[in-house]
């Protein structure tokens, strides 16, 4: 039976959550058990088998906590149960021996209590999973999340269609379907109707411009009754 290494862990903290790092490269097979009150962690780096098995020393909101497997380390944003209080853990395990030996301070995210002005920078768990419920992080990762927006346009897309053509792409069509048109037999009746009126339209444009000329010839024509 091959041998199980305790994984490093540094952590920070805000007055309402944590950011625990375990600090291994490529992790294979990772599994995060995250409770109220516990984090077991099991994975595989560089060939070896590791695991963390902790208590926090208070208890933790893991309903709302995720985490993400990145390539150089596993990363958690875990939230404090007693958001109200607001203060700063003096440590992040329940044992204190055990977190001498397992557990440092990741400095690049500390700051002190007196200092706190924002939260963590979260972006590395951008597309990480909800601890809580497996499934309940993924759709806002643009999977069934994107699902219903696409929906959405497809609807009005075909309603647009209705309307004469995919939304303003008609002139895209080329010489493709009848008349060249995405629009289709709409776009061509409608075309035939507005033909035939513009063929009225050109019958009255043409009586309503001879009787211009003939004026004008009546015009003409008046000077020579008067010389007669």
């Amino acid at each position: 039976m091959s041998k199980v290494n305790t994984a490093p862990i540094k952590w920070a903290q805000r007055s309402d959550s944590l950011y625990i790092t375990i600090a291994l490269p490529d992790v294979k097979e990772a599994s995060v058990d995250l409770a109220d009150e516990t984090l077991k962690f099991k994975g595989k780096s560089e060939s070896k088998e590791y695991e963390v098995d902790i208590a926090f020393f208070k208890p933790v909101d893991s309903e709302g906590s995720t985490y993400n497997v990145l390539p150089r380390s596993v990363v958690m944003h875990v939230m404090k149960k007693d958001k109200e209080e607001e203060e700063f853990w003096p440590r992040l395990l329940k044992d204190k021996a055990l977190e001498k030996n397992q557990v440092k301070i990741d400095w690049d995210r500390y700051v002190d209590e007196d200092e706190e002005e924002e939260g963590f920078d979260t972006s590395a768990l951008d597309g990480g999973m909800d601890m809580g419920s497996m499934g309940g992080g993924m759709p806002g990762m643009g999977g069934a999340g994107g699902m219903p927006g696409g929906m959405d346009m497809a609807s009005m897309m075909q309603g647009m269609g209705g309307m004469g053509g995919m939304g303003g792409m008609p002139g895209m069509g080329g010489g493709a379907g009848a008349g060249g048109m995405p629009g289709g037999m709409d776009m061509e009746a409608l075309m035939k109707q507005m033909g035939q009126m513009g063929g009225g339209g050109a019958d009255m444009g043409g009586d309503a411009g001879e009787p211009d000329s003939d004026d004008d010839s009546d015009d003409d024509d008046l000077p020579e009754l008067e010389e007669n």
